[in-house]
């Protein structure tokens, strides 16, 4: 499985960084020429040149899942939940308001890959990942 790191000089994206001290502000799945995302105000299927657009940095990383195909089917399934922003404030207020109804990007992969056959962090941990814990990973020698 692919997915996409990337982050800009947006004010947004600026603040993600700072609030989570996370190198990249956004992260997304690849599949084909499509970018699966949990954005402000939906999770949504883009080109993947619309994503690398709009931001100013970004790098590809591949994961090892046992059944990729069934990852990308449950994050497609996802499209059309909102984004989840309370699940965002609390990840700074140290409280869990996951909803598996709405998704931030960093949740929303990690959902994924869990979709694809493989637990990459602990159980009851999805509401505290941030892109920077996703980049700290060496995903293929785990």
């Amino acid at each position: 499985m692919r997915i996409m790191f990337c982050t800009s000089d947006k004010i947004g994206a600026r603040l993600i960084r700072a609030v989570t001290w996370s190198s990249f502000s956004h992260v997304c799945i690849l599949d084909g020429d499509e970018a699966i995302e949990a954005v402000w105000p939906r999770v949504r299927c883009v080109p993947i040149s619309e994503v690398i657009w709009s931001h100013t940095r970004y790098a590809i990383v591949d994961i090892t899942c046992p059944d990729d195909a069934a990852g990308i089917a449950w994050a497609r399934a996802q499209i059309g939940k909102p984004y989840d922003l309370f699940g965002m404030i609390g990840l700074g207020l140290n409280h869990n308001w996951q909803d598996d109804a709405k998704w931030w990007c960093s949740e929303h992969l990690t959902g994924t890959v869990l979709a694809a056959g493989r637990q990459i962090f602990r159980e009851g941990m999805m509401h505290r990942i941030t892109p920077q814990h996703l980049w700290m990973l060496n995903f293929n020698e785990l």
